[in-house]
């Protein structure tokens, strides 16, 4: 049974973390591997580095049935499960030595029947460059390019499709695409997935499931950048974005996002230009998107800054709802609020006071700049100016004892 067989997942971020955890629950013997000691210390105690509701139960659960192990190297298994980072560069390419440096490291370790997914956001053409480096290193395994199935070891593509904040739930209950370089590959895929996935498990080719990740995080950064678009015209001309949209809405086919201070997360801000990086002639509405939506952060700094310089006597104090990419995440990945917040301590002499409720110290990004968290109410009694950044549901009731303020609201929380 597959379910008994060795799976070694390669990065425990916020999505190699939980995949190992539910493959464990399955019954699996995984093996975690992170280059961090730290968190594979902690993972070991069964104290998760990453935030995530449901993941801290059941991670005790399979480190202390035996089920789950961290280690910082590979560990010799028959599937291995790749889930490092793709950052993008200053450039906007993505930057893949985190998965030629995974791939290395399995190398000497694959054997005959062995299986490799790659689930790390990737452009067009990624699994593929897995194979030819496999190829070239591991000269003595057949690993065939036309689709039979009498290769020595088989390689694919499988996206994640999670929300943060939901990731224990959303592994198991939505849909999944597994690509395979060959039919073969990919059957052997989904074979594996469904020890735990119970949406349905979709087969393509690796090209396919790689552009369908990065179309669907594509889709949604678009649709934000014309919403986030809509704002900026309605503040030119002086009109309610909030009931724009809703009236809007009422239209049986039309249905507008809410906009806010731009876009984060590890997806939707770095996905899209992989696919610019893939074919930069033709991907032209993609691109622009992104820069509206960067753009967009840029501009409510400049709304704020501006506010500060026309505000008499001077600003002294600032309050910041919201620093996480996201409401009602701690995830601060690509966060433009935590943007806003660094650059309006970096380049103003304001004290800062941040309510973020989702965590509990102070990012060190912020480390001796005049900027404090402090997620009491009363923090805010005294500020000259309340910014409202991200939507968090605790803010709805907070920021309802400051409306006599001077309240800067890029989120909706007044709407």
């Amino acid at each position: 049974m597959i379910t008994k067989k060795k799976i070694c997942v390669i990065g425990l971020g916020y999505i190699g973390l939980p995949t190992a955890v539910m493959f464990a629950s399955k019954g699996c013997n995984v093996s975690g591997v992170d280059i961090n000691s730290e968190v594979v210390n902690l993972i070991n105690s069964g104290t998760p580095h990453i935030d995530e509701p449901g993941l801290i139960l059941e991670l005790n659960n399979q480190i202390n049935s035996g089920n789950l192990k961290a280690f910082d190297r590979p560990i010799e298994s028959d599937v291995y499960i790749i889930a490092v980072p793709t950052p993008i560069g200053s450039d906007f390419k993505a930057d893949l030595s985190y998965v030629d440096k995974a791939v290395e490291s399995i190398t000497p370790l694959i054997k005959l029947g062995n299986l490799i997914i790659l689930e790390s956001t990737s452009p067009v053409g990624t699994t593929l460059r897995i194979r030819d480096a496999l190829a070239k290193k591991r000269p003595d395994l057949k690993i065939l390019i036309e689709d039979n199935s009498n290769a020595d070891i088989n390689i694919a593509y499988c996206p994640e499709r999670v929300l943060p904040g939901r990731i224990m739930e959303e592994l198991s209950l939505n849909d999944r695409i597994v690509g395979g370089i060959t039919n073969a590959c990919s059957k052997k895929a989904k074979e594996l997935y469904k020890i735990f996935v119970d949406g349905e498990i979709h087969i393509t080719d690796s090209k396919t499931a790689e552009l369908a990740k990065l179309t669907e995080n594509s889709y949604r950064d678009i649709n934000i950048a014309f919403a986030n678009e809509i704002s900026m015209i309605c503040d030119d001309l002086k009109i309610n974005v909030t009931e724009l949209i809703r009236l809007s809405n009422k239209h049986p086919r039309v249905k507008i996002l809410e906009p806010g201070v731009g876009v984060g997360g590890h997806c939707i801000a770095i996905d899209p230009w992989f696919i610019v990086e893939s074919d930069p002639t033709r991907a032209k509405i993609i691109k622009l998107a992104r820069e509206v939506n960067h753009n967009k952060t840029e501009w409510v700094y400049k709304k704020i800054l501006n506010e500060i310089n026309n505000i008499k006597p001077k600003v002294l104090r600032i309050g910041i709802m919201g620093l996480a990419f996201k409401p009602n995440v701690a995830d601060l990945r690509e966060s433009p609020a935590m943007e806003i917040a660094l650059k309006l301590a970096l380049n103003t002499d304001v004290t800062i006071i941040l309510s973020e409720p989702n965590i509990n110290k102070i990012p060190t990004e912020f480390a001796g700049l005049n900027i404090y968290l402090d997620n009491r109410e009363n923090a805010f009694e005294d500020a000259d100016i309340i910014v409202a950044l991200v939507r968090h549901k605790e803010f709805f009731s907070m920021i309802k004892r400051y409306e006599y303020k001077n309240i800067l609201d890029f989120c909706g929380l007044l709407m």
